[in-house]
């Protein structure tokens, strides 16, 4: 695993932590419910919505890069 495959991999970690923890938070105080339909509920919602970080080898070298629903295409993260 290189620097930049590592670099993604924590981000991917990062984003989904941040946005499991808020959409659980807000689909326990919506639905009220406790249990494993909850943290189902995030995951699924997270799983969909949440970034994509990836490393990929180009012609200059090895970039990181993000797709993200929201956004047009591929950003490329420096």
């Amino acid at each position: 695993m290189t620097k930049l495959q590592l670099k993604a991999f924590v981000y991917q970690l990062l984003s989904f932590i941040l946005l499991f923890g808020t959409f659980r938070y807000v689909a326990y105080n919506y639905f009220h419910q406790t249990g494993i339909f909850i943290s189902i509920l995030g995951f699924i919602c997270v799983t969909l919505l949440g970034p994509k970080f990836m490393a990929t080898k180009t012609k200059e070298g090895e970039k990181l890069f993000m797709k993200w629903i929201f956004l047009k295409g591929l950003r490329e993260i420096r």
